[in-house]
C-alpha cells in the first residue's frame, strides 16, 4: 500500500468528524436559540421581581443566558431546562442584591404600565389598577424574605413545590410550609394594611 492511498481515509476520517463537530454546534447553537425564545420574558419576571429595576432584570437575564451559552455541551443533561434556568437566574439576582445592599423606593411607572392590562379600561380604572397592584407589590415586599421568594415562585411563576424546593435547595415540605405562611401573611396585610408581624 503506497502513502497516499493511507492518507485519504485519514483525510476523511478528519472532514467527517469535523462535519459531525460543525453539525453537534449547530444543533447546540438552535438549542439555545430556543431556550432564549422560550424563557426569556419569564426569566425577565422572575428577575424584575426581585431587582424592581428593569435595566437589571435584562442585565441578570443576559448573564444567564451567558452562562448558558459557556455550558452550552451540557444542556443535553439537563432535565427541565425552565427549572434550571429560573435557578440560575435566582442565584445571579440575589448576588446582585446582596451585593448592592439597597432597593430602589418606589417602582418605574413605566414599567408598571407594560405589565398592566390596558386594553378596554378607563383612565381610572387604569389607575385603580395600578394602585392595586402597587398595593400588592408593597404587601409582598414586606413579607420575610424566606416567604416573599417562595410565594414570587409560587405565585408569580407559577413553579411547583417540587420546582421551587430545587430552584431555592430546600426541601419540598419547607416550601409547602413557608407557602402556607406566605399566604397567610398576605391575606393578613392585604386586609390590615399596617399590620406587620
Amino acid at each position: 500500500m503506497s502513502a497516499s492511498q493511507t492518507l485519504i481515509p485519514f483525510w476523511m476520517e478528519i472532514a467527517d468528524s469535523a462535519v459531525q463537530d460543525e453539525a453537534r454546534q449547530h444543533a447546540n447553537d438552535n438549542a439555545l436559540a430556543a431556550l432564549v425564545d422560550q424563557y426569556a420574558s419569564t426569566l425577565y419576571r422572575v428577575a424584575f421581581s426581585v431587582l424592581r429595576n428593569p435595566s437589571d432584570a435584562e442585565d441578570a437575564v443576559q448573564e444567564a443566558f451567558l452562562r448558558v451559552l459557556r455550558h452550552r455541551d451540557s444542556l443535553d443533561e439537563v432535565r427541565d431546562h425552565r427549572v434550571w434556568l429560573i435557578r440560575i437566574v435566582w442565584n445571579i439576582v440575589l448576588d446582585r442584591k446582596r451585593r448592592a445592599k439597597t432597593r430602589p423606593e418606589t417602582d418605574d411607572v413605566e414599567e408598571l404600565a407594560r405589565v398592566l392590562p390596558a386594553d378596554g379600561l378607563s383612565a381610572e380604572q387604569r389607575a385603580a389598577a395600578a394602585q392595586h397592584h402597587a398595593h400588592v407589590v408593597a404587601c409582598v415586599d414586606r413579607l420575610p424574605p424566606k416567604e416573599r421568594q417562595v410565594l414570587m415562585l409560587s405565585a408569580f411563576e407559577e413553579l411547583s413545590s417540587v420546582e421551587i424546593a430545587s430552584v431555592l435547595g430546600i426541601t419540598e415540605s419547607s416550601v409547602r410550609s413557608r407557602l402556607f405562611r406566605a399566604r397567610n401573611l398576605m391575606a393578613d396585610l392585604l386586609q390590615h394594611p399596617r399590620s406587620v408581624r
